[in-house]
C-alpha cells in the first residue's frame, strides 16, 4: 500500500525528526503529485514544484506519495541531477532553504545531494512567511534578544536540513550530503571573531555534515585556516578572483597541516567560485568600451575564469605536499560553482552550469537554475573541455583594459555588503515582530 508524506505543514520535522528521516530512509521510489493528482509526469511536477517553492513555500499542497517495500506506486523518473553525479561527479546542491524543510524530499529524490544558505536567504524565508511565528513568539517569552532568536530560528532548519542529507552523508563516507550555514556577515573583517563564531556554530548545529561559511576576504582568510585546523568543516565563499581562490586553497592546506589530526578524513571543505556576478559587472564595463571586440566578449568571462579556477584546482592539489596529507585521509577542497542563476535574460537559462561540468566539483543551483537545468540540460564534462580558449577570453579581456583585480575587490565588497544588508534587515523586521508581539501580550 502507498503511503502519503504531506509537505503542508510548517512544524512536522519539528514535531519527531526522527520519524521524518526514518520515512525517508525507508522510501524505495516516490513520484509528485498536486492535491492528489495522479499525474506521473516527474519533470512537470518538480518543475512546479521548484515555482510554489519559490513564490510561496508555505502554502503550497505539494505532497509526495512513496511507495514502501512492496513495490507499489509510481516510481520517480531518474533525471539529469543523478547522471551529472553518476557519470560526471559533479555534486548538485540546491542555493535556498526555508520552512517546511520537508520540501527538500522531493529534490533530494531529484538527486540534489547538498543545500547552500546565506544570510538573503534566510531574510526572504523568515520575514515573508508565518512558518516561523510561534517559534519566534516562544523564543520572546522566554526572554531571547533578537540575536539568539535569529540564530535558534536558523540553526533549527540547518539541523532539521542535516537529518534529511544525512543519509548521503553516510553513504559518501563524508564526502557530500552537506548543509551551509554562514557565520554573521558583520563579521567579514574580523580575523578572530570569525574564528570565535565558526567555532560557535559548528558546536550549535552539532551535525556532521554541516558546512560553516566563512567569506574570502582577506580578513578571513586566516580564519579558514584556523577553523580547519580545529577540525571544523568550512564552505569557503564569495570567492571572485584566482588570486583570492589560490590564497584560500593554501588556507585549506595549511588548516590541515597544522591540525595535528593524524585522521584528517572527516575535515572537509568546499570553494565557493561566483560565476554570473562576475559577467553582470564586467558586461557592463564592456559596454561602456563599445567596440565590437569588446561587445562580443559579453557574457564570456565568467566562465572563462572558472575554467581557469579548475586548472588551478587540478595543479594545487596534486605533488608532494598533496600526497603527504592524502596519507591522512584529506580530502580535496572541491571547487563549488556558486551565483548560477542567469541575470541577463538574453544568456541562456543554464549558462553558468552547463559549461561548468567536471569531477570533484559542486554546483549549487537556486530554483530557477536548477528547474532549467532538469529540464532541458546536457550532461557531459565540459569545464576543461577548451581551456585554451578559456585563457585566450580571458587575456583579451585584460587586452581591452578589465582590471581582474579590481573586478575581485568590487564583487566581493557587493557581496558583503549584500549579505549586510540582508541580515540587518531581517533583525529589524525581528524586532519590529517582536515588539508587537510584546504589545499584544499586554
Amino acid at each position: 500500500m502507498a503511503s502519503s508524506l504531506s509537505l503542508t505543514t510548517p512544524n512536522s520535522i519539528s514535531a519527531s525528526s526522527s520519524e521524518s528521516l526514518r520515512q525517508h530512509r525507508s522510501i524505495k521510489t516516490c513520484f509528485l503529485a498536486f492535491d492528489l493528482s495522479k499525474s506521473t509526469q516527474f519533470k512537470t511536477n518538480l518543475s512546479a514544484s521548484l515555482r510554489t517553492t519559490h513564490q510561496n513555500p508555505f502554502k503550497s499542497s505539494l505532497r509526495i506519495r512513496c511507495s514502501q517495500t512492496d513495490g507499489n506506486g509510481v516510481p520517480a523518473k531518474r533525471t539529469v541531477l543523478h547522471d551529472l553525479y553518476e557519470k560526471q561527479g559533479q555534486s548538485p546542491w540546491y542555493d535556498n532553504l526555508c520552512r517546511p524543510v520537508t520540501d527538500l524530499i522531493p529534490l533530494i529524490e531529484s538527486g540534489v545531494r547538498g543545500v547552500t544558505s546565506n544570510p538573503a536567504i534566510f531574510q526572504k524565508a523568515i520575514s515573508s512567511s508565518s512558518a516561523y511565528n510561534d517559534q519566534f513568539r516562544e523564543l520572546v517569552q522566554a526572554g531571547k534578544d533578537i540575536d539568539s532568536a535569529y540564530w535558534e530560528l536558523v540553526v533549527k532548519d540547518i539541523q532539521d536540513a542535516c537529518k534529511l542529507f544525512e543519509p548521503i552523508y553516510d553513504q559518501t563516507d563524508g564526502a557530500d550530503g552537506y548543509v551551509s550555514v554562514e557565520v554573521s556577515p558583520r563579521l567579514a573583517d574580523d580575523t578572530e571573531g570569525t574564528i570565535e563564531a565558526a567555532k560557535w556554530l559548528h558546536k550549535l548545529v552539532s551535525r556532521p555534515n554541516v558546512y560553516i561559511k566563512i567569506p574570502a576576504t582577506a580578513a578571513c582568510v586566516p580564519s579558514i585556516k584556523e577553523v580547519i585546523a580545529n577540525g571544523i568543516s568550512v564552505n569557503v565563499t564569495l570567492i571572485f578572483s584566482l588570486e583570492r581562490y589560490e590564497a584560500v586553497i593554501d588556507a585549506y592546506l595549511d588548516g590541515l597541516e597544522a591540525s595535528g589530526l593524524n585522521d584528517l578524513s572527516r575535515v572537509t571543505s568546499v570553494a565557493s567560485f561566483f560565476v554570473s556576478r562576475v559577467d553582470t559587472l564586467i558586461d557592463k564595463i564592456l559596454e561602456k568600451i563599445g567596440t565590437p571586440e569588446a561587445l562580443n566578449l559579453r557574457g564570456k568571462a565568467a566562465v572563462a575564469q572558472a575554467a581557469l579556477a579548475y586548472q588551478l584546482y587540478q595543479r594545487k592539489f596534486s605533488g608532494p605536499r598533496w600526497e603527504a596529507l592524502v596519507k591522512k585521509g584529506a580530502k580535496k577542497q572541491r571547487l563549488l560553482w556558486a551565483s548560477t542563476s542567469v541575470k541577463n535574460p538574453a544568456y541562456p537559462d543554464t549558462l553558468y552550469v552547463a559549461p561548468l561540468i567536471g569531477p570533484d566539483t559542486v554546483s549549487t543551483m537556486p530554483d530557477q537554475a536548477l528547474q532549467a537545468f532538469i529540464d532541458h540540460g546536457a550532461v557531459a564534462r565540459t569545464i576543461d573541455s577548451n581551456a585554451s580558449e578559456a585563457e585566450g577570453i580571458y587575456n583579451a579581456l585584460q587586452k581591452l583594459g578589465i582590471d581582474w583585480s579590481y573586478v575581485g575587490s568590487q564583487l566581493e565588497l557587493e557581496g558583503v555588503d549584500s549579505f549586510k544588508k540582508a541580515f540587518d534587515s531581517l533583525l529589524d523586521s525581528l524586532q519590529e515582530k517582536a515588539n508587537s508581539l510584546k504589545l499584544t501580550s499586554k
